[in-house]
């Protein structure tokens, strides 16, 4: 099998921050409809094999693949979990890298630090491995291999209602702006009517949901940063990426762009190639915050 592996020694971290950058310089959002939908519907990366769902910059890797390959599913799996579920890659397909983040503590360093009569220092670390969409594959079951049936923009908008009543949050409806004030820690859209395309207004809910989780009450992210440039594009990218993924676990397919914010966050991803990893990882814990509200959670669970 070939893997798409980069030049030897090459930082993943700038490896997916190009790519992102292309993206966007393109005038590109790969987090918003980042799927062909007349092949595959709205959803959430998932390993065929296990169920679990993938989060942070792995979401956006492998919405990215589908695109690029044309799949109609969003379930990945590594060789020797389709070897292991009675099927096989096809001979000459690509797998597609995603990434695993942790941190360990050195031998030298636990025994250091044991001297010293201190707490060893974890050093952070980055592993690479190869997974392969089950459209790449033959031979897998049918509950594996099969296409979900996508649920129709009218069925998931409920779902969308009922989350968001389920929050609790102060969601104000009116005026021409969209917007949540941390101080005060509401948040306000215009009437849905405002919109071309009404499943935008659930998107932007979503959006501005996703700087709420951020309250110091809640995910206690750093939200002091309004009148600076900089800290202001990451915040914004956080809520823009928790927008797209509650999306996508909604199976709501948006379509609307905020391009304004485009120039500020290539500022950003130019200056520190770790920027879209920490933001996609925020986006996966508020989303997993705001997912957490669904009525029928506790039956998922």
């Amino acid at each position: 099998m070939r893997n798409k592996t980069a030049k030897s020694g090459s930082s993943l971290y700038a490896e997916v921050t190009e790519r992102i950058i292309r993206e966007l310089e393109a005038g590109r959002l790969p987090w918003v409809q980042p799927w062909d939908s007349g092949a595959c519907g709205p959803a959430m990366p998932h390993n065929g094999g296990t169920g679990r769902p993938y989060s942070g910059i792995n979401v956006l890797i492998l919405w990215s693949a589908v695109i690029e390959g044309g799949y109609c599913s969003q379930r990945w799996l590594t060789f020797r979990q389709a070897l292991a579920l009675g099927g096989h890659v096809r001979k000459g397909e690509t797998g597609t890298i995603v990434c695993y983040a942790d941190r360990f503590t050195p031998r030298d360093e636990a025994e250091k630090a044991r001297d010293e009569d201190r707490e060893a220092r974890a050093v952070a670390f980055l592993k690479r491995f190869v997974v392969f969409n089950v459209d790449q594959c033959d031979g897998l079951p049918k509950e594996v291999a099969g296409a979900p049936e996508p649920r129709g923009e009218r069925e998931t908008l409920p779902h969308a209602e009922a989350l968001i009543a389920a929050t609790g949050a102060d969601i104000r409806v009116g005026g021409g702006l969209a917007f949540y004030a941390p101080d005060l820690d509401f948040v306000q859209v215009p009437p849905q009517l405002y919109y071309g395309d009404q499943i935008n207004w659930y998107r932007t809910v979503l959006h501005e949901l996703g700087h709420w989780t951020g309250h110091p009450t809640r995910l206690g992210r750093d939200q002091s940063g309004w009148l600076d440039r900089a800290a202001y594009a990451r915040e914004e990218l956080v809520a823009e990426l928790t927008s797209a993924f509650t999306c996508a676990s909604l199976s709501i397919q948006p379509t609307v762009r905020h391009a304004d914010y485009i120039g500020a966050w290539l500022e950003v991803l130019h200056g520190d190639d770790k920027a879209i990893f920490r933001a996609a990882s925020a986006a996966s814990k508020a989303a997993d915050y705001l997912l957490a509200f669904r009525p029928d959670e506790g039956e998922r669970s």
